[in-house]
């Protein structure tokens, strides 16, 4: 897992379980808030056999990930 903080959110690479594998994500939250993080799906044409393997694939994203907006909208 990795973790990127903005001026407003921090994003978080993640992993998401479908019926089929794993999906990578990036997972959104306002600096020091209580509520749930936002899951923003990345390389939605991809599945990943395991949760490592959709995580590392997030944490590549991640890296790329410029901002994100103050709508919580990830900025490429």
């Amino acid at each position: 897992m990795a973790r990127k903080e903005f001026a407003q959110f921090e994003a978080v690479s993640a992993a998401v379980r479908g019926d089929t594998g794993y999906t990578a994500a990036i997972a959104v939250k306002a600096l020091g808030g209580m509520g749930a993080p936002r899951f923003n799906k990345v390389l939605v044409d991809q599945t990943f056999k395991t949760a490592l393997d959709a995580d590392l694939a997030a944490e590549q994203q991640l890296a790329l990930l410029k901002d994100v907006n103050e709508d919580g909208e990830l900025v490429w």
